[in-house]
């Protein structure tokens, strides 16, 4: 498809018999209805490809009514512009057209109402290509965001404290597998009016379009309401000791918020992938960079065309949220970091608390991440859980004890066990060393190692099989959360919230009105 010009973001495929022959419809999100001139045959398919446009056609319709009446109260010329494009992608079904707009959209920092409306996030798509429509109104927090300000303007100095980068002299200390020109990022804390989606997320980093984040940069959003959820005292973890399940519930909070933090911006904010374009390398190809893991030049990049969730298929995603998560955790120890959010050796929760808390949340995210594991198909069904396991098992292979696992299958318990005295050492070396591997594979394209690495790290068998069977024995009902609604009065907008029920979520959809 994308050889043809057609980015998936917005499709869908149906299988039809037409005649005698078999024909497949690539169904294109948008108001436009027609049947595209546009036709192609597969190898790997039995016959042709055709375009019809004007899937999901009275719903984004709507949307666009929507946007048009908000335009008239854009804050700024670049807000008007980029919801003009929305309308624009969203009539014609052109994901070129919404590349445009998230340009335009990077260039509105830290706007009083912050917005985010498209087909973005491809979790929910086994092959990782296809992504699942979001729209997102939330309103910023002005005292969060200096915070996070802060954080952002001293950013290039603790991309250097990361694994590509130690020992490197060139490009001011970064290495030659991260960008030049770190181009800070707008960063904001929002309280969200309204973010409908199938997962409600603590923090986005967008757009997800790896061209556009390199050459134009990218925009980090954290939905303090969302993180807010993560200090609900009746959440209490299943697999943490009682003697410390309060204590963990008071620095869950504080610990996730900051790891969230470092995952969105340095996480999926940082790193270079090698490529050629027409004949035009991003790197010196005649003195190629050394490759951290084998000591030897790089023999691998993205050749014309490719990109990354091209090559790496089905792992793209996964993988990406890992790294981000790694480079999260690998940094929640750094005392310069914990001291821009207020923790130091003398806070009530010191900044030791917050590192443990991490790494014990690494520990009861990768068990519960075993609910989401397909048994009958030996697949993951969700990307970030695949990526919290993979990470659970590097600590307890390569962590020294770090991280262990009490398992008691008379009584179906699994705790997660976490020595203080090795995180420094041992916990923090086992991170950065599968923390190099997945950079290194994802910078030079080798998605090769990468798979036979990945994939062993985040395979189930043996005793994991019977720790999924205890957790999904003690699954725990997922969260839902009631969103607040507006209306439009005769003294002007109208807020009305909800009771946090089931008859709550109800109320607030059926008055939605959508």
């Amino acid at each position: 498809m994308e050889d043809n010009g057609v980015l998936p973001g917005n499709t869908r495929i149906e299988k039809v018999i037409e005649g005698a022959h078999v024909v497949y419809k690539v169904l294109q999100a948008s108001v436009e209805i027609a049947s595209s001139d546009l036709s192609f045959q597969s190898p790997q398919l039995a016959g042709p490809v055709r375009i019809v446009r004007g899937d999901h056609c009275d719903e984004l319709a709507s949307i666009c009514n929507s946007l048009e009446q908000a335009s008239h109260y854009a804050a700024t010329p670049a807000q008007q512009t980029f919801l003009k494009q929305y309308q624009q992608s969203f009539q014609t079904g052109d994901l070129e057209l919404y590349k445009e707009s998230q340009k335009t959209w990077i260039k509105d920092c830290a706007p009083v109402v912050e917005n985010s409306f498209g087909f973005v996030e491809p979790y929910r798509d086994p092959f990782g290509a296809r992504a699942e429509f979001e729209g997102i109104v939330a309103i910023s927090d002005r005292e969060e965001t200096k915070v996070l300000t802060r954080l952002v303007e001293e950013s290039a100095k603790f991309i250097k404290r990361l694994p590509w980068a130690k020992g490197c002299s060139e490009n001011d200390g970064k290495g030659p597998f991260e960008k030049t020109l770190f181009e800070p990022p707008g960063f904001s804390s929002v309280h969200s009016l309204a973010y409908c989606s199938s997962i409600i997320f603590p923090g986005i980093n967008l757009p997800n379009y790896n061209d556009i984040r390199q050459e134009c940069g990218f925009k980090n959003v954290i939905i303090a309401n969302r993180m807010s959820a993560e200090s609900n005292e009746a959440d209490v973890s299943p697999f943490v000791d009682p003697a410390e399940a309060q204590t963990f519930q008071k620095h869950k909070y504080p610990a996730y918020y900051i790891w969230v933090v470092l995952h969105e911006l340095l996480g999926h904010g940082t790193g270079k992938l090698l490529s050629e374009e027409d004949g035009t390398y991003n790197f010196d190809i005649k003195d190629p960079p050394i490759n951290r893991l084998t000591g030897v030049p790089v023999d691998s990049w993205y050749r014309r065309g490719q990109t990354w969730t091209g090559v790496f298929a089905d792992l793209a995603t996964s993988v990406d949220e890992c790294r981000a998560e790694l480079v999260g955790a690998y940094l929640m120890d750094d005392m310069e970091i914990l001291g821009l959010f207020g923790f130091s050796g003398r806070s009530d929760i010191t900044a030791a608390d917050i590192t443990y808390s991490t790494y014990l949340q690494i520990g009861v995210d990768g068990l519960r991440g075993l609910q989401n594991f397909n048994l009958e198909g030996l697949k993951w069904g969700q990307a970030h859980s695949r990526a919290h396991f993979a990470m659970l098992k590097c600590l307890l292979r390569d962590g020294d004890g770090v991280v262990v696992v009490d398992c008691d299958n008379s009584t179906e318990q699994l705790i997660v066990r976490v020595d203080r005295s090795r995180i420094l050492t041992s916990g923090k070396h086992a991170l950065a060393r599968m923390l190099l591997n997945l950079h290194m594979y994802r910078c030079t394209a080798d998605v090769k190692r990468c798979r036979e690495y990945y994939e062993d790290l985040s395979r189930v068998d043996g005793q994991y099989l019977a720790w999924r069977r205890i957790v999904l024995a003690k699954k725990q009902p997922k969260w839902v959360f009631v969103q607040a609604n507006t209306f439009l009065g005769a003294e002007g907008v109208i807020l009305k919230e909800y009771p946090a029920t089931p008859e709550g979520v109800l109320q607030s959809w059926v008055q939605r009105d959508i």
